[in-house]
Parts: structure tokens; sequence; C-alpha cells
């Protein structure tokens, strides 16, 4: 019985030690996705590809929106200041305007990678 209480206390220590891991983990992942989909736009937008620069700020977006939701303090400001700029980037990308939505995604970029600092 002893051993079973102690292999439980070990395996619920392990979990409380992994946890904040793998939620870190994930905030990454999207934050890693969110720039490069936001990278993506940005060529895309430079080069004059309207449906290709609103095709991947959507998904910049998607993934900023799931790293903001993880995020607190100054890294949170800073995916939250994107977040702005990709939903002005999608407006101009609609309104066949590429060079102002490239203007939003360089300032979304700027902040997603401040918070990645």
């Amino acid at each position: 019985m002893k051993h079973n209480q102690s292999t439980l206390a070990i395996v619920v220590i392990a979990l409380f030690i992994s946890f904040p891991l793998a939620a870190a983990d994930n905030i990454n992942k999207h934050r890693a996705e969110a720039i490069e989909h936001a990278e993506d736009a940005q060529i895309h937008g430079k080069a004059g590809h309207t449906k290709a620069l609103l095709e991947h700020a959507e998904e910049s977006l998607k993934h900023a929106k799931a790293a903001e939701n993880e995020l607190s303090g100054a890294d949170k400001q800073h995916v939250s200041e994107s977040v702005k700029h990709l939903n002005e980037a999608i407006e101009h990308a609609k309104q066949d305007h590429p060079d102002e939505g490239t203007k939003h995604v360089k300032e979304a970029l700027i902040h997603l990678k401040q918070s990645s600092n």
C-alpha cells in the first residue's frame, strides 16, 4: 500500500511540474505560427497578392488570439496589439488595399516578436 501511495505522489508531482511546461509550449507554438503566417502575409502583400495576404493574415490572427488567451502582462499587451493590427490588415485586404494591409501586418509582426522576447 505504501508503494502505491509513493507512486501516486510521484505521478501527481510530475503532472504539476509538466503542466506549466506544456502550456508554455502551446503558447510558443501559437506565437510561432502567428509570426510565420504574418511573415507570409507580408511577403504576399508586398507583391500585391491580396487574396494570399488575407488568407495568411486570418490564419495569423487565429493563432495570435489563441496565444493571447493564455498570456498575461506585457506579453499579452503585445499580442493584443498584434491582434488589432491583424484585424486592420484583414479589413484592408478585403477592400483590396494590399499596401495598407501590409503596413498593419508589419506592425503586428513587431508586436508578436516583442512578445516572444
